[in-house]
């Protein structure tokens, strides 16, 4: 398995948010979130952005923790990326 996440970052609803990803598989990316009740509405196409309260809990399952530019060049590098210009 290789579900990535990085540090909560990004400020948002007055909270800071992480990012969850695969380098695998859209597939392994969906069953990791559903078996740790990440909500589907959570979902931007290619991550989902998860609240930092729930992160310890992503790692203790088995998520990775890595920084946010290893997550985006291994998210690249997995042709799962969908770039900026594709998200409109």
């Amino acid at each position: 398995m290789t579900v990535l996440v990085d540090d909560p970052r990004w400020p948002a609803h007055g909270r800071l948010w992480s990012h969850l990803v695969s380098d695998e598989s859209l597939e392994e990316l969906h069953a990791f979130a559903r078996a740790q009740e990440v909500p589907s509405r959570a979902f931007d196409r290619d991550h989902y952005d998860v609240p930092e309260e729930i992160v310890p809990r992503l790692i203790a399952a088995g998520a990775e923790h890595v920084s946010g530019k290893q997550l985006v060049r291994r998210l690249i590098a997995s042709g799962l990326r969908v770039p900026a210009r594709d998200r409109r």
